[in-house]
């Protein structure tokens, strides 16, 4: 993941994140090696957003789908993804918003994670930033 492809992901989905007027978002991109790229915050973010939207970056890419599917997955096995959240030291936020970022060849290159608004308005946000980009989002739901 080269830094000015996360930074375009990263000012889309904000720029996204203002056209709807949403509130104020959170943006972290990772690259395919759990490594942080890019973070960035709108005015007025609240508390602990960076870590959430880095916990939903990170969750995607660390069970390999998208944050719709991740969240169906620990609704349906709470005790298996409550100990994952425990073994990940707590890095793990299983939830729409988190999605990963797939090459042309459906290879993972990354993923992205945003917060601040509903999950479904941050997804939306996420797929504009990841599309802007020319790369593919994987959110764990067919793309409409």
């Amino acid at each position: 993941m080269k830094l000015k492809t996360a930074e375009t992901i990263v000012d889309t989905a904000l720029a996204e994140g203002l056209k709807r007027n949403l509130r104020p978002l959170t943006v972290a991109v990772l690259d395919a090696g759990g490594h942080v790229v890019v973070i960035k915050r709108a005015d007025g973010a609240s508390l602990m957003r960076t870590q959430i939207a880095t916990g939903k970056a990170w969750a995607v890419l660390g069970m390999g789908f998208g944050g719709r599917e991740l969240a169906r997955r620990a609704a349906g096995m709470p005790l298996f993804y409550n100990a994952l959240i425990e073994l990940s030291g707590g890095n793990m936020v299983c939830v729409p918003g988190g999605a990963l970022i797939r090459d042309a060849a459906g290879e993972v290159v990354g993923a992205v994670g945003i917060t601040g608004d509903t999950s479904d308005n941050d997804e939306v946000c996420a797929v504009a930033g990841i599309q802007a980009a020319g790369l593919v989002p994987d959110t764990g739901d067919a793309q409409k």
